[in-house]
């Protein structure tokens, strides 16, 4: 009776050990981490199958305030490459620090390297001297982190990835510059079918509660009009010029994104007589996340 029940002990965790490997990363591949799940899908697609990419902000998940757990910070150790929006979002800045004095030798690859930073609630680019994305030379919050949402942007963070992904592993050099031209080809073709669908537009407006969307508008000529600024709540008087404001652009959505709470933008929707719709700055797949906000901005600028 005893060594039957050590045998059946043995049999259970014998199966707890191979299910834990059938999950364990493989170690035949390159354990890459992104911050952020946009940048997790351009190392997918120049990695390809050479790589295993994982997400330190998951789904729903607020970068500006998102702390990571234990388990995420012991895979570091396992990781070949960490790729960091490099822009100012608070999550990198305030964790970047521990990540990397708890693994030195992790290979930091900076997304937003050679990207044009636009000042947060500005049109313009900054100056010539204040451009670089890594907003640990920046104040914290004097820039738009969210630069990954145009596609000409996306093309920088590709040829970024593919550089850090050479350098950790030059053998497959070929192989990640074929598929970065593939995904940059992609990108120069979704540039210019958004730019025709926008092109017919008279109301070039749009509002949104959390100001994500300022490099996309830039792109394409259009204009964001933000609720809020820096996840702040909305003050009664702000409300209320908010409110003003979309009222005299003749504006009937407002759009949320799901990492934010919606309650002030659902007001805001009560009292111009509109709605609320939801664009996801943070989605994985890049491409059709990108179709799917401009179609949702056609229909409300229309």
């Amino acid at each position: 009776m005893i060594q039957r029940t050590v045998t059946l002990l043995s049999l259970f965790l014998l199966l707890l050990l191979q299910n834990g490997c059938s999950t364990s990363p493989d170690s035949g591949r390159l354990q890459i981490v992104a911050s952020i799940a946009p940048l997790a899908y351009f190392a997918e697609r120049i990695g390809g199958d050479r790589i295993a990419v994982s997400v330190m902000v998951p789904p729903g998940g607020n970068p500006h305030s998102y702390e990571p757990t234990p388990r995420q910070m012991s895979a570091l150790s396992d990781a070949s490459l960490f790729v960091k929006a490099g822009s100012g979002v608070e999550f990198e800045l305030d964790w970047m620090p521990r990540m990397l004095s708890l693994n030195p030798e992790l290979r930091v690859c900076d997304a937003s390297e050679d990207v044009t930073l636009i000042p947060v609630n500005r049109e313009e680019p900054a100056h010539e001297e204040e451009h670089h994305g890594d907003a640990d030379h920046h104040p914290h919050g004097s820039f738009d982190p969210h630069y990954w949402l145009s596609p000409e942007n996306g093309i920088i963070i590709a040829r970024n990835i593919e550089k850090a992904l050479v350098r950790a592993d030059p053998s497959h050099r070929e192989r990640y510059s074929a598929n970065t031209d593939e995904l940059v080809a992609e990108l120069e073709a979704l540039r210019l079918d958004i730019r025709n669908r926008l092109a017919p537009l008279k109301n070039r407006s749009f509002l949104v509660f959390h100001p994500a969307w300022g490099y996309y508008a830039a792109s394409f000529g259009l204009k964001q009009i933000a609720a809020e600024e820096e996840g702040k709540t909305l003050t009664p008087r702000q409300l209320q010029e908010v409110i003003e404001h979309a009222r005299a652009a003749n504006i009937r959505v407002v759009f949320v994104s799901p990492q934010f709470s919606t309650l002030q933008a659902e007001a805001i929707a009560r009292d111009i007589g509109g709605v609320t719709g939801t664009v996801d700055p943070l989605a994985r797949d890049y491409q059709e996340n990108l179709r799917q906000a401009t179609g949702a901005f056609l229909r409300a600028m229309q």
